[in-house]
């Protein structure tokens, strides 16, 4: 599953900078994640890197971009470096 930026985003620039598949952008007033180019950090970190650098916790699963742990490990896979 691909993350959201809901609202209550302040626009700090936090994610975007811990986000190891630059998935995240300004799209004002508040970031976007790209769901084709997030992996949820899946083989990099413990938990999403934005999650933890958020300091107003509006990050969460997009219900709308569903994604097995499998599919998430071989988008991460397929990611061109």
């Amino acid at each position: 599953m691909s993350l959201l930026i809901t609202r209550e985003c302040i626009s700090c620039d936090a994610c975007r900078e811990e986000c190891p598949d630059e998935a995240i952008y300004d799209n004002d007033p508040i970031y976007v994640i790209d769901p084709d180019l997030c992996t949820e950090c899946v083989n990099e970190f413990s938990e999403p890197a934005c999650i933890v650098a958020c300091p107003v916790d509006c990050i969460i699963p997009d219900p709308d971009n569903v994604e097995s742990i499998e599919e998430l490990r071989l988008k991460h896979k397929n990611k061109a470096y």
